[in-house]
């Protein structure tokens, strides 16, 4: 307290000494301003010489090796990058000397090796005894991924569609949605593949008794062997109908833009749904009709024992297809009735209080805000549609594991690599599904304000 009433008297002195010099005084200095000074310069030498004996007089900090993070960070990140590599290093050895001790093949020299069996369901065309182990790796391919590409696409729409059905005010729809959840999401996949199989594909007609699901006209025929249906072969002019298509639903696209943006800017409402529908249809089915009907049916037709012609699918795809289908539609239920719940009861009260129809709000302000939550477990479903196509080993359907990683392994004998290949494959796609939904979930995300 002393202290800085003596600075208070010092600074008032200073001032003092100012003013008196430049007003009356004209002598070169004031005794007791020149005396404050030196008291204050005193004072700022003692603090100084303070600091520098606290300085030189506390102790230094000693180095530690392992006490120091820098020196811990860089230690564990090489012990644990040593203990991988040697854990892979050993398992190459080891598996490169039990191979070569029971004289088994190693390396990719098989690729290019004729295969000598054949398949039933092929996407492309094979030969026993030409085509290659390598052709035979694309035909599994392939084939996982037709099965798996139709799983998702079936199953992501029956999956939103029976997800509204468990919302629905009306008891009924909404318990029987209910049942459908609890019953195939509860029942195992495999157990579901081979009741699909077995149970209804394997007691169908026999081929002379096949059911025509046509209404006779021959076009599509299910027996005991498979779906038969009739092959599309078109002529020289039919890519303008595609052609056509696509520039319908561009078109479609666009309208519906300009509807979303009128009604953003003046409120009212354009029906897109009819006029696009009538230009998807009518536009593609003008240019068809104006340029000849080029296309052509290849019908299968009864010969023999067997149905010849058309495309033919196997019992074990149509099982593997449907269980994949109903057991994954279940789970997507489930989600999109979760991203449903998430959203604010205020959202669908105040669209319907400003004249939306029920299925307006649905499709234009619940779900667009439902779909961050959706998305997610979406991914983990889609991924887990193609993991899950692996099963159909249990039935025999010609996918990659079944074709090539038991069929052409049996045969060729090189396990680690054909193993290795069919690994890779199901990460690559996982990966890849992955990775593109995520940039979509990036876009649906809610920016906040």
């Amino acid at each position: 307290m002393d202290a800085w009433w003596d600075d208070v008297f010092a600074a008032y002195a200073l001032n003092i000494d100012d003013l008196w010099r430049r007003t009356i005084c004209t002598a070169p200095s004031f005794p007791a301003g020149d005396h404050i000074r030196r008291k204050h310069r005193q004072r700022e030498t003692n603090v100084t010489n303070e600091a520098k004996a606290t300085k030189r007089g506390a102790p230094k900090e000693k180095f530690n090796f392992f006490q120091d993070q820098r020196v811990r960070s860089v230690l564990y990140q090489l012990l644990t990058a040593g203990i991988i590599g040697w854990m892979v290093w050993y398992l190459a050895s080891n598996t490169a000397h039990n191979l070569s001790a029971r004289g088994m093949n190693t390396g990719f020299g098989f690729w290019n090796v004729s295969a000598g069996f054949d398949t039933d369901f092929k996407l492309i065309d094979y030969t026993p005894g030409i085509g290659t182990y390598g052709r035979i790796f694309a035909i599994g391919v392939l084939n996982t991924l037709l099965v798996s590409f139709l799983a998702i696409i079936v199953s992501t729409i029956l999956g939103f569609f029976i997800g509204v059905m468990r919302l629905s005010s009306n008891w009924l729809v909404a318990k029987v949605a209910l049942a459908y959840v609890e019953i195939f999401r509860n029942v195992p996949l495999l157990i579901q593949i081979i009741f699909w199989y077995m149970g209804v594909f394997s007691v169908l007609p026999v081929v002379r008794n096949s059911l025509d699901l046509s209404f006779g006209s021959g076009w599509m025929t299910l027996n005991n062997r498979g779906l038969y249906i009739s092959t599309p072969l078109p002529g020289d002019l039919f890519w303008l109908t595609p052609a056509a298509l696509v520039l319908a639903i561009i078109g479609a696209v666009l309208f519906r833009r300009h509807a979303r943006k009128v009604q953003n800017e003046t409120g009212r409402q354009i029906n897109t749904l009819l006029p696009s529908l009538a230009a998807i249809i009518l536009l593609p089915l003008a240019v068809f009709l104006a340029t000849g009907t080029p296309l052509a049916w290849d019908m299968p037709k009864l010969s023999g024992f067997n149905f010849v012609g058309g495309t033919s699918l196997p019992p074990a795809f149509l099982a593997l297809l449907i269980s994949l289908s109903i057991y994954h539609a279940a789970h997507i239920t489930e989600a999109v009735r979760a991203g449903i719940l998430s959203v604010s009861k205020g959202q669908s009260e105040a669209a319907l209080s400003i004249g939306l129809s029920p299925g307006r709000v649905m499709s234009m302000v619940v779900i667009p805000q439902a779909m961050p939550a959706i998305v997610p477990p979406l991914i983990s479903n889609w991924m887990n549609v193609v993991k899950n196509s692996s099963l159909a080993i249990a039935i025999g359907y010609a996918d990659i594991v079944s074709l090539f990683m038991q069929t052409a392994l049996n045969q060729a004998g090189y396990a680690v690599e054909m193993v290795g290949m069919t690994m890779g494959f199901y990460m690559v796609v996982s990966l890849t599904i992955s990775f593109f939904l995520n940039i979509y979930n990036k876009r649906v995300q809610l920016v906040e304000r």
